[in-house]
């Protein structure tokens, strides 16, 4: 009899393990996938992301599988020939029709987001602007997947999104169901990253705040994810992203230059050309600026004046602390009518909290060779960097860097201290806390951006509430079934040893 219970008990084991590694055995891989495109002021990227389709809405399953540079300018810069911004697009759609299987073209949504770039645009022409949408359109409807529409969105929406894309991919918004929670809330904190996005023609910065007050609602956003609730200030400034602020520059140093030349220019009404000094551009730099183009963009147009001259010759002088001087001028902080700001009147509560910054502000950094230490570098540290770059002459700087287009080369020592002005003199990050600033271009394998985000929230994949599950998963409920049988047939086999006393055990204690 013993035997027997004891073969029973072996096989009733063997079967149980052998149903639990049968029904977790991996199943056939279910993957959707979705398109977003990124309509910046200076290109378009798209961005191919897939996920597994049983994890919809789990967190952080989402992964960038594919990014493809559109050729040529954005889409905002075919404002003169607005039925060529749509074709401009083929290259890219094709490479995504080859990375995603042909049997689910049609059922991948596909989204066009244009940021500043087409903000301006739609200041200065509205009728250009809707062509140029209407023109991408038409291309995305023709193309095989599910066109889910394109569309130019706010700067408030671009903050957001940027904000919500960082903390998805950095596991901020955690999932844990049952009797996980508890474990959860004892050994990790709920805390988000705030976002710092700096493109062509904006910069936002959006984070959550303890100490949001009722002063600026505009500035305010409430979210509920996954069952928690968040609490977003963000803003985004229009005509400060990086070529932006050039222009803006330029255009103050060119009314300076003109009030203190007046009489000279006076004499001079014939003359086609006048030359500029600036401290932004390497020593032995040299660029030639239109200047009926200079004026027609509404970051500049509203300092055009009548000048004399046609064209504007600008020189090099490669002195970093002049050019911080002259880019200080861009951010009033004479007027704040909240309890605390940041710039040009705009309400910004108390800095809290780790930041990613990321686009232009990573791109900037990472050339300049200040993203490589696993630890943020000191700001005194990446202050002398910009400086010594910004010092050295433009021969040299194009021989060491020849591979890199001329235009962004040239301004990359702008784009440093321009950086640093708008995080020190802009959003008041000092020495104590620059530390809190992280430069990002990937995240895993996905970019730092908005579009992640964007995709997220038109798809609902980010549910306001936790997603109801059962306590334990399907393995989970398995192995303790297992375990519990063997306990089980342990317990019986020694109640019976024990209590009823086999005559084959008594002749052995006999």
């Amino acid at each position: 009899i013993l035997l027997i219970l004891g073969f029973l008990s072996t096989l009733a084991v063997i079967a149980l393990i052998a149903v639990a590694v049968t029904q977790n055995k991996p199943l056939p891989k279910n993957v959707k996938y979705g398109i977003v495109l990124d309509a910046g002021s200076s290109h378009t990227n798209l961005y191919v992301y897939e996920w597994p389709a049983e994890k919809e809405n789990d967190t952080g399953v989402v992964k960038q599988v594919e990014v493809c540079k559109v050729e040529g300018p954005g889409i905002s810069g075919y404002s003169h020939a607005t039925e060529e911004a749509g074709p401009s697009l083929a290259q890219c759609l094709q490479q995504a029709k080859e990375v995603i299987p042909s049997s689910q073209h049609k059922e991948t949504p596909v989204y066009l987001g244009a940021t500043a770039g087409m903000r301006l645009l739609r200041l200065q022409n509205k009728s250009a602007a809707e062509k140029v949408l209407s023109s991408v359109e038409n291309t995305l409807r023709v193309a095989p997947f599910n066109f889910q529409g394109a569309r130019i969105i706010t700067g408030q929406e671009e903050g957001a999104y940027g904000w919500i894309t960082i903390n998805y991919l950095l596991g901020n918004f955690k999932q844990v169901s049952g009797w996980k929670k508890l474990l959860h809330s004892l050994t990790s904190s709920s805390e988000t990253s705030g976002a710092l996005d700096l493109g062509g023609a904006s910069t936002q910065i959006t984070f959550v705040s303890k100490d949001l007050s009722l002063e600026s609602p505009e500035n305010q956003l409430y979210f509920r994810l996954y069952g928690k609730d968040y609490q977003v200030y963000t803003h985004s400034f229009l005509c400060y992203g990086k070529d932006q602020a050039l222009q803006q520059k330029l255009a103050r140093d060119l009314q300076a230059k003109q009030s203190v030349t007046a009489w000279i220019d006076f004499y001079f009404q014939t003359m086609e050309s006048s030359s500029l000094l600036d401290p932004c551009f390497h020593q032995g730099y040299q660029r030639t600026i239109n200047i009926s183009d200079f004026f027609k963009n509404p970051c500049t147009s509203d300092k055009k004046k009548e000048l004399p001259f046609s064209q504007l010759y600008i020189e090099g002088e490669g002195d970093y602390q002049k050019c911080r001087e002259n880019i200080q001028t861009l951010f009033n902080k004479t007027n704040c009518p909240y309890s605390s700001c940041s710039f040009n009147g705009i309400y910004l509560p108390p800095l809290q909290g780790d930041f990613g910054a990321f686009s232009a502000f990573y791109f900037v950094m990472n050339f300049l060779n200040l993203t490589s230490e696993p630890k943020p570098l000191a700001l005194n540290k990446v202050t002398s960097t910009i400086e010594s770059f910004c010092a050295r002459p433009w021969q040299e700087v194009k021989t060491a860097y020849h591979h890199i287009k001329e235009k962004y080369l040239s301004e990359y020592c702008f784009s440093g201290a321009y950086i640093l002005s708008l995080l020190e003199n802009g959003y008041e990050f000092t020495e104590n806390n620059w530390q809190m600033i992280h430069f990002l271009g990937k995240i895993g394998s996905s970019d730092a951006g908005w579009t992640l985000g964007y995709m997220l929230n038109l798809t609902n994949m980010i549910p306001a509430e936790e997603p109801a599950e059962p306590p334990l998963s399907h393995g989970s409920y398995v192995g303790l079934m297992v375990l519990c049988s063997l306990v089980l047939v342990s317990v019986l086999l020694f109640a019976w040893l024990l209590f009823l006393k086999p005559k084959c055990l008594q002749k052995g204690i006999v």
